[in-house]
């Protein structure tokens, strides 16, 4: 019982590291709220260079 235990033990904890491995990662990386302030800031400011042509 001990041996069989231990073995798919092992066997479930590879194959959920190869799912783990293949899934997509669905977080992003997290932005503080004074760096999402100052990209806003900074997307703001940039269309009144808009080229005219």
């Amino acid at each position: 019982m001990n041996r069989r235990k231990k073995i798919n033990q092992l066997l479930k904890a590879h194959a959920k590291k190869a799912s783990a491995k293949l899934a997509p990662k669905s977080k992003n990386k997290y932005i503080s709220k004074a760096d999402r302030l100052k990209l806003a800031a900074e997307t703001a400011q940039e269309p009144d260079t808009s080229p005219e042509s």
